[in-house]
């Protein structure tokens, strides 16, 4: 994963490894749920409001920003548009919900609470390490 030296000597981790809840099913029948986000850019959220379909429908930005900033997904080539679009619902607000914590808070972590014994607890969203495979 990359990662990127700053000031504090911390390295700053700019992508991070996830898996899909359900998976995208491509063509050939074959799931795809391992895959890669990486920290969004000024550009990434710029660029896809110029798009048409944007401007037809605003909840296509989504889908733009999303296929900007998944760099990987299972074995597929490339992820686009058209990949994105062929999630299962849960995949998209999967993704949705790790694009706003890595990119607005900074981590893909969320507290939870045992609804039997009532602990409290610590979870990684993305599915595993952050910043690693």
């Amino acid at each position: 994963m990359a990662e990127v030296e700053h000031s504090t000597s911390a390295p700053l981790h700019t992508e991070f490894a996830f898996a899909l809840p359900r998976g995208y099913v491509d063509e050939g029948g074959t799931v795809h749920r391992e895959g890669v986000m990486r920290l969004a850019t000024a550009r990434d959220e710029i660029l896809p409001q110029r798009d048409p379909r944007v401007r037809e429908n605003e909840a296509y930005l989504t889908v733009l920003l999303l296929s900007r900033v998944v760099t990987r997904l299972g074995t597929l080539p490339q992820v686009t548009s058209g990949t994105i679009e062929g999630l299962f619902a849960s995949d998209l607000a999967f993704l949705q919900d790790l694009y706003r914590r890595i990119n607005q808070e900074g981590h893909t972590q969320a507290a939870v609470t045992c609804p039997d014994c009532k602990h409290q607890f610590t979870v990684d969203m993305a599915g595993g390490r952050l910043g690693g495979l």
